[in-house]
């Protein structure tokens, strides 16, 4: 009989596997202000409030979410990002008309574009190196593109990527603000910026109109938690207000809700110390992966030219690139053998999340792991008979845009094998995830690059979703006679 899932967790709580990877509090109950037991878990009852219409606490708790950020007015997410992007792209385009985005956002973008049939118009980020990791959004790309066309009402991008690259985001939203539109940042990965500057500034001083933030992610807060920023009066209040409360649960988790109270309070209290401490473990941990010879710590550098206008160093990013350990075997190797569960694995480079609620400890066991295998390989390869180095991101392709993706979704379709998709108008998306960039949207024509890449992320054991066929072998398609 199989276990039930709280068993599960119960069991694994009792492995000692260190987390690399979101939540921010890394499981460790000493940076969290409460431990939040069952008997706590209520609903709207006598003495608290409600998130739909907040009179009482969760308004006086929202305010101080605010202040601590400098935002106009702040909103939990107990949905996560997703509900915020959701309503932050409904709020500020109206339905069927034209939004800016950068073709690397998040899926939950594409489904808000969805929602309100939207028409996206992409800007694509840089490319930074032959590991396929993506630079920055450059303001003059986003500039051109309005100029070409002033039907758009808005632009998206994502900064920090899942990478840690942030765009110039000042330079973004002057260009957006020239055409009378606001910008709307999704920052998921960044609301750990505000409290240290040895971190990139963040987009909420830095001229966007709507941030999103994934307090979960980075900070002492519970998984699904998530706040959205109103920062300037570019988007109306209520319309924010009304979407918050179309996206989000009717019954929001005072769980929830009052661990993001907990973070901040927290924040407020020891958030100097807290990241002092683990700026200066982070600081420790690169200079000593920065040693291997054969796994290699990525730092982007700062390019205007490939639009990286900053880069968030506790995103900890290895690479065995030209050697015998691809993404997918250096991850499982630092799991299996030595405990280590990280964020995210590519072809070529794995990506370890660092917080506050990490320890000096993790640090070490994580730099001890890193050492140990780069002197294996030191040991095994001949460096005249290493392979060459590879792409990880193979070739890139545009692919071309049949029909918005409502109309794709929403179009008559058929389930086709995967080479009979080849020049066929894709009515799902593909992605990996994590991060969930879509390499397919519907509306566009599947090609035989991408077929190949897919083929390829598939062999190397990569996660590969959002075709419904869940093995991957097929693809649902828009009829020929619904084209």
């Amino acid at each position: 009989m199989k276990k039930a899932m709280y068993q599960l967790l119960k069991e694994y709580d009792k492995q000692n596997i260190y987390p690399f990877h979101m939540p921010g509090h890394k499981r460790n109950v000493r940076v969290l202000e409460e431990y939040f037991p069952v008997r706590q878990d209520i609903t709207e009852i006598t003495g608290f409030d409600n998130l739909h219409h907040p009179q009482g606490i969760l308004r006086e708790a929202q305010d101080r979410l605010a202040e601590l950020y400098g935002a106009k007015q702040s909103y939990y997410s107990v949905n996560g990002s997703t509900a915020a992007l959701l309503s932050a792209v409904s709020a500020a385009v109206p339905r069927g008309e034209k939004i800016l985005i950068a073709r690397n956002c998040h899926k939950a973008v594409y489904h808000a574009i969805y929602l309100r049939q939207l028409q996206p118009v992409y800007v694509f980020p840089e490319t930074d190196c032959p590991l396929g990791i993506n630079g920055g959004i450059r303001p003059q790309n986003v500039e051109k593109l309005l100029k070409r066309d002033p039907d758009i009402k808005a632009v998206l991008i994502t900064s920090p990527t899942y990478d840690g690259v942030v765009s110039d985001v000042a330079g973004i939203a002057e260009a957006a603000h020239r055409y009378q539109i606001p910008l709307i940042v999704d920052e998921a990965h960044g609301a750990h910026f505000r409290f240290s500057d040895r971190f990139p500034a963040s987009a909420v001083g830095m001229g966007a109109d709507l941030v999103i933030q994934s307090l979960h992610k980075t900070l002492p807060s519970m998984t699904q938690t998530a706040v959205l920023h109103r920062c300037t009066g570019r988007v109306e209040k209520e319309r924010l207000q009304q979407f918050m409360g179309i996206y989000q649960s009717s019954s929001p988790s005072y769980v929830l809700m009052a661990s993001v109270d907990a973070c901040v309070e927290t924040l407020k209290r020891d958030g100097t110390e807290m990241f002092r401490r683990f700026t200066d473990d982070l600081l420790r941990l690169r200079e000593r992966l920065s040693e291997n010879k054969r796994i290699r710590l990525i730092t982007p550098e700062k390019s205007s030219e490939k639009g990286i206008y900053d880069y968030d160093r506790s995103k900890v990013l290895l690479s065995a690139e030209g050697g015998s350990l691809n993404g997918h075997r250096l991850h499982r190797m630092l799991r299996e053998v030595y405990g280590l569960e990280l964020e995210m694995e590519t072809e070529q480079y794995v990506l370890a999340l660092t917080s506050v609620g990490d320890t000096r400890d993790g640090f070490d066991r994580l730099a001890r792991a890193v050492e140990e295998i780069d002197r294996k390989l030191q040991q095994e390869e001949n460096p005249s008979e290493r392979p060459a180095e590879q792409t990880g991101s193979g070739s890139v392709e545009v692919p071309c845009q049949k029909l918005i993706p409502a109309q794709a979704m929403d179009a008559q379709v058929q389930r086709v094998s995967l080479e009979e998709s080849v020049g066929r108008i894709s009515a799902e998306f593909v992605y990996l995830y994590p991060p969930g960039i879509p390499l397919l949207v519907p509306g566009e024509v599947m090609t035989g690059q991408i077929l190949k890449n897919m083929r390829r992320y598939i062999e190397q054991g990569l996660d590969l979703q959002g075709p419904s066929d869940l093995t991957n072998n097929s693809l649902l398609v828009v009829r020929r006679e619904a084209e």
